[in-house]
């Protein structure tokens, strides 16, 4: 069962806006899979089921990794069916192939999908199937016909599912078995209808985006050559059937789209580098890889380079890290993934004043950028300048209200600050975003207490806040 919860989501491709696509006659605002799922019901729904996720499964703190994944949706919801192209990502720490979607715009990517496609296009035709199925409102379809089934009648099963996968015991199991087993049924696959949908859309997503449509059919023969090896299919292929056929049909579907020469992007290559190393036994382990490939000239070389250099960091061999890296910068010494790891040799090193300076540039020039601001943050609190940390972590935070990560060092970074009062609120803040309310109302409560009578405003938003957060705590008991 340690997987159940990837695939209840996996099986939950849903969607928070409707598309206005005539042909395939899709509902809208007032129609009857409106009325079972509205867009709210969706966006609600999602935004637990992302909390929940986040509470029982390891998530990547990979800030290099998730700010790629996030500028590559980007770049393929504005070519979507999608009328609002904004999305919540979630990368999930687990090396099997899995990808899904959950109503409110969520998307949540397994880092073995990197490890498994074999380029840039691969990995964005997934995403792109993914993406279809949120425009095509799947999910509100999907209940439609099966009106007997509620939101909060799915609610229930997908929180009996959570349970039965981190629980460890027969809670969740005797929970899920008391679901009415055409419900669990009509959950197991979207119909072949639905996945029609979803890849005929989601190659021209990519065609539009341009990138090779072909893609789509290359990675469901990797997904199925992958199956020969284990007696459990990969997680995509349990919700996403793939035969021989469907294959064929893709191959079809591609002919009839723009050709896209397959072009190499390195970026890409470098990002897979990093999730091969987190999936290794250990930093030495990941040396050896990056080395071989080296040695043998594995195509593209920098990003074996790469990962070897960030491998022989990770391992504390400073001096050949550096060694290694130098060709790299060399070549491109203004591509930021260079950059950062030049600035990640120099942290660990502890040349703080060296790596804060870079980062500083670097921040100047993309003061939005996720990695680039996270990574500025953490040398800044590693070199003791604990009040700068704080100030440009709270500036983010408000970017970024939905990200624990955020939230978890504004509050460390804050409590060596002597910031205890903020403390308090960015652990509450933590806390929701992992849905652990106990956790969040209790700090809160500390807050309040900690609040000079004189600051009315910052009183009422507190109460307001734990207000709030009671609702929530509500809302994921009526889950689980």
């Amino acid at each position: 069962m340690k997987h159940v919860v990837t695939l209840v989501l996996s099986l939950m491709l849903l969607s928070g806006t409707a598309s206005a696509n005539r042909e395939l006659q899709l509902p809208v605002l007032g129609d009857t899979s409106s009325a079972i799922s509205s867009p709210h019901q969706e966006q609600q729904l999602g935004r637990e089921v992302l909390r929940l996720y986040r509470s029982r499964m390891p998530t990547s703190s990979d800030y290099q990794v998730i700010q790629y994944l996030e500028d590559l949706l980007n770049q393929l919801a504005v070519h979507s069916e999608l009328e609002d192209p904004s999305l919540q990502l979630v990368v999930i720490e687990n090396p099997n192939i899995n990808a899904f979607a959950a109503p409110g715009g969520i998307i949540g990517v397994n880092t073995g999908l990197l490890n498994y496609a074999e380029n840039e296009h691969q990995l964005a035709s997934v995403l792109a199937h993914e993406l279809a199925h949120l425009s095509q409102r799947h999910y509100a379809r999907r209940l439609q016909q099966q009106q007997q089934m509620s939101v909060p009648y799915y609610a229930a099963l997908l929180g009996s599912l959570i349970l039965a996968a981190t629980s460890g015991s027969d809670a969740g199991i005797a929970a899920m078995m008391s679901t009415q087993a055409a419900a669990l049924d009509a959950q197991l696959r979207f119909s072949r209808q639905f996945e029609q949908e979803a890849d005929r859309l989601g190659m021209q997503t990519l065609a539009r985006a341009g990138l090779d449509p072909n893609a789509a059919s290359d990675i469901f023969e990797i997904m199925l050559r992958a199956t020969r090896y284990t007696e459990r299919p990969p997680e995509f292929l349990l919700t996403h059937p793939v035969t021989e056929r469907r294959i064929a049909d893709t191959r079809n579907r591609a002919m009839n789209l723009p050709r896209t020469e397959p072009a190499v992007n390195l970026e890409y290559h470098l990002m897979r580098a990093r999730t091969r190393i987190e999936h290794q036994q250990s930093a030495q382990r990941a040396v050896q890889l990056f080395q071989s490939e080296l040695d043998a000239k594995r195509e593209p070389r920098a990003a074996s380079r790469y990962g070897l250099a960030l491998a022989q960091i990770r391992a504390g061999q400073f001096d050949a890290a550096e060694a290694t890296m130098a060709p790299l910068l060399e070549e491109d010494p203004d591509r930021l993934t260079y950059q950062l790891l030049a600035a990640e040799l120099e942290t660990e090193r502890g040349s703080h004043e060296a790596a804060i300076e870079r980062l500083r540039t670097l921040h100047q020039t993309k003061p939005d950028h996720y990695a680039v601001t996270m990574h500025y943050a953490l040398a800044l609190m590693k070199a003791n300048r604990f009040e700068q940390s704080t100030e440009l972590l709270n500036r983010f935070s408000r970017q970024r209200r939905d990200d624990p990560a955020v939230w978890y060092w504004l509050a460390e970074v804050s409590g060596l600050a002597g910031d205890i009062q903020q403390v308090h609120e960015a652990r509450a803040e933590y806390f929701i975003q992992v849905g652990a309310y106990s956790q969040a109302l209790q700090q809160l409560q500390n807050a309040l207490k900690r609040t000079d009578d004189n600051s009315t405003h910052t009183r009422i938003l507190l109460r307001e806040r734990i207000k709030q957060v009671e609702e929530m705590q509500r809302t994921a008991a009526r889950i689980l």
